[in-house]
């Protein structure tokens, strides 16, 4: 009995694993897909046509601020993040208030979180919560420091962040994500 208890352990333990795997990619094929429909838009709201519905401007139909962000952007998903993050910091630097900001403060802290520097991750998260409160990434990135401080092994202070995912964002995925962890960490 002991030993298929042992095994049965072991099993649950790579699932869980598995688990945070798959949350982690779904959350970032969701970031990924809210991603697309901003870069997908042009001036005037419609998706994949150009703003003054013409050719002509064609080859320019990215700006220099789509440019800079989707060069970042690719250098993360390549997953070289040192790259990515000082993009990202340059991207934060030269185009501060758009509206991919938060999106930008939001993959610095992922930078740092695939790199499993989770305190630095932890500092970038709380800047997309401060800096940028009503932007779309705050769930996320809220979500993102709870798993960091789990990861860290505060289990405490990331039992806090997300019961505050629970609360603040009650009906999203991250609210789901926030409520297996917590049911893992009883």
């Amino acid at each position: 009995i002991a030993a298929r208890l042992g095994k049965k352990d072991d099993e649950i333990k790579e699932l869980k694993e598995k688990q945070d795997r798959l949350i982690l990619r779904i959350g970032f094929l969701e970031t990924y897909l809210g991603l697309g429909d901003k870069d997908s838009r042009s001036d005037n709201g419609e998706k994949g046509k150009p703003s003054n519905g013409g050719t002509k401007d064609m080859p320019k139909v990215l700006s220099d601020k789509d440019q800079a962000y989707a060069a970042a952007y690719d250098l993360f998903k390549e997953g070289s993040y040192d790259k990515a993050r000082a993009q990202f910091q340059d991207f934060l630097k030269n185009f501060a208030n758009t509206e991919y900001s938060d999106n930008a403060q939001f993959w610095i802290g992922e930078c740092y979180y695939f790199e499993g520097n989770y305190e630095q991750a932890i500092l970038e998260y709380d800047k997309v919560t401060k800096n940028y409160p009503k932007g779309d990434k705050v769930p996320l990135a809220l979500l993102k420091q709870g798993l960091s401080f789990v990861n860290m092994g505060d289990k405490v202070s990331g039992r806090l962040i997300l019961q505050q995912v629970i609360k603040n964002y009650p009906n999203t995925s991250q609210a789901r994500v926030a409520r297996s962890k917590l049911l893992e960490l009883k």
